[in-house]
């Protein structure tokens, strides 16, 4: 900082801070360094997860720096805030010359400013004077746009600009920043991402949140999955998967719709993706009951929680509950059925039946061995629900800065000048000059022409 600053009243230093180039270049390096961080470490997981993962020392750092839930952390949204005042600050430091420019209260020129300009289209004309600059004064307003006149000493010069409001593009850029970081703050304060598994018949109003598997989140509706569908390929895997859901608000039915992989469900601002489904259980289940003594079997169609009677008065049996993977001994057996067999003489033996390993009840040597011949499947379906209440400002943001950066870097401020000295004897030499806030040889070119179709006018 130099002498002069720290002379500076305070609210002055607070001001020519806040206005610093370098300070927007320390600010942007920030948040793309910590953005690089981000994405190398998960977000919203678990203490247990970072614990596992990096140590107690780093976990407990990355934990007290909010490194976890960076996006949303209190030093993550104020170098977003410093940014926003910085962004306003410079853009009302420039705005008093800006809008003069655009908005000027009368046009003035200097004719010696064109005359230094390397870059001249010159040529002779044979007209009087008069009638020369009618001709090209019209010429240049349908051209270019309104005309200034100016009489000089020997001669007459007009003056003609276009495009005085693409100085404004760079503003535009600035605003469509300020939406994109203000739609970024308000997504991370008031939304949030969530997701669901619904069996397929049972509703849910409660989400649990990506931050971890004991924060959860109510819904202000209910959302009831009443089927769900897959399809698959010969090769085995999904071809499609849809969900038919229900959405239940104040105890009434206010929509029923599919919900399919890339065609989300938005309502009241909450939208529901189908991200993945699984096996939750199942409605109805086939059994064979194979008798030891005898070896006859006999088949029989069972409900979960009823009891059903075995042959040759070997006692009861009750499916309790389907569980997509069992563990025996360090081996996954797949998708198997737990019940419990009840003997005449009141001993109750918890069992497993494995779908895929039909002979495996038959090692538990029972009076009785059970196998699966047939069950229809009971899906549940997986939703991923996100509210983001800031996607407007985002999508605001995003259409303004394209439209900025069109006016910026592809639409210029031009000005144009022509200078006609009267050589007597209805004769004139004609130079033109222009100039732009870029892209000088576009303008250059654009001159040339101008002036070539200019000699067309000269007689």
């Amino acid at each position: 900082m130099n002498k002069k600053a720290l002379h500076q009243d305070p609210p002055n230093r607070i001001w020519s801070f806040f206005c610093s180039v370098r300070l927007t270049v320390v600010v942007l390096l920030a948040i793309a360094l910590t953005s690089i961080v981000g994405t190398f470490i998960p977000q919203s997981g678990s203490a247990g997860f970072y614990l596992e993962k990096y140590g107690q020392g780093w976990s407990k750092l990355i934990m007290a720096l909010d490194i976890d839930d960076m996006y949303n952390s209190w030093w993550f949204l104020t170098l977003l805030a410093m940014l926003a005042v910085n962004i306003i600050v410079c853009s009302i430091q420039r705005l008093k010359v800006t809008w003069k420019v655009i908005f000027p209260r009368k046009i003035v020129f200097r004719p010696e400013r064109f005359r230094n300009l390397k870059e001249r289209e010159a040529f002779a004309a044979s007209l009087d004077n008069g009638e020369l600059v009618t001709r090209l004064q019209g010429f240049l307003e349908r051209k270019i746009g309104k005309v200034t006149t100016q009489n000089l000493e020997g001669g007459t010069a007009l003056f003609a600009e276009k495009g005085r409001w693409t100085r404004a593009g760079v503003y535009v850029v600035h605003v469509s920043v300020l939406l994109l970081l203000v739609g970024a703050v308000i997504g991370g304060l008031w939304g949030f991402k969530g997701r669901v598994s619904i069996p397929e018949g049972e509703t849910i109003n409660v989400i649990e949140l990506r931050q971890g598997a004991h924060e959860h989140h109510t819904l202000d509706f209910s959302i009831r999955c009443n089927t769900f569908d897959v399809s698959f390929y010969d090769t085995g895997s999904p071809d499609e998967f849809k969900s038919n859901v229900t959405l239940i608000e104040d105890g009434k039915e206010v929509l029923t719709t599919d919900i399919l992989v890339n065609h989300p469900l938005r309502y009241r601002g909450v939208s529901l993706y189908q991200s993945s489904y699984g096996i939750a259980g199942a409605k109805s289940i086939q059994l064979t009951m194979t008798a030891r003594e005898s070896g006859l079997a006999f088949q029989e169609q069972v409900e979960f929680g009823k009891t059903v009677e075995l042959p040759e008065n070997q006692g009861s049996f009750v499916m309790e509950h389907f569980v997509r993977g069992y563990n025996f001994q360090g081996h996954n057996l797949g998708e198997s059925f737990v019940g419990k067999v009840t003997a005449p003489d009141g001993t109750e033996t918890q069992i497993v039946i494995p779908v895929k390993f039909p002979t495996f009840d038959k090692m538990r040597r029972g009076e009785v061995a059970f196998s699966v011949d047939n069950f229809e499947k009971q899906y549940y379906t997986g939703l991923q629900v996100n509210k983001d209440p800031g996607v407007w400002y985002v999508y605001s943001g995003f259409i303004l800065m394209i439209i900025g950066c069109w006016i910026t870097f592809f639409m210029t401020h031009q000005s144009y000048c022509v200078e006609i000295k009267d050589l007597g004897q209805n004769k004139a030499m004609v130079e033109i000059a222009s100039t732009s806030n870029r892209n000088p040889h576009s303008l250059k070119l654009k001159t040339a022409k101008l002036a070539l179709t200019m000699k067309e006018l000269k007689s």
